[in-house]
């Protein structure tokens, strides 16, 4: 094990933004989710990467606790009918889960190179 101090905030928050946790130049994906075989900046592997169902999941909880807030106040305080409340909701659940679920990906990356899991 390396002696390096790794902070988990700085990952963390470069994760968020796609790029390496090591170094924060590097980008973390080659596409919307496909995580790079390694940093081009820094040779970092991501290999040891185990996201696996975590962001999918994260993203899930999110946007479900904000579809029952948008779905309370769309009934309690518009006159829109069911048809147009159910199409604002899903329009705003999926462009959120699109936005958040790469960034909740990163996110995890991050968190796990910090911590040393899966063999970082």
């Amino acid at each position: 094990m390396s002696n390096d101090l790794r902070q988990r905030k700085p990952a963390m928050r470069n994760g968020l933004r796609h790029r390496c946790p090591k170094c924060g130049d590097g980008r973390l994906f080659t596409s919307y989710l496909k995580v790079a075989p390694a940093c081009e900046a820094c040779g970092q592997s991501f290999a040891a990467q185990k996201a696996d169902d975590g962001p999918a999941y994260f993203t899930i909880l999110l946007m479900c606790h904000i579809a029952g807030f948008m779905l309370h106040f769309m009934i309690v305080y518009t006159a829109l009918g069911p048809m147009a409340t159910a199409l604002s909701i899903s329009v705003v659940v999926l462009v959120g889960s699109l936005l958040l679920l790469p960034r909740i990906k990163g996110l995890m990356i991050g968190w796990q190179w910090a911590d040393r899991l899966h063999g970082f």
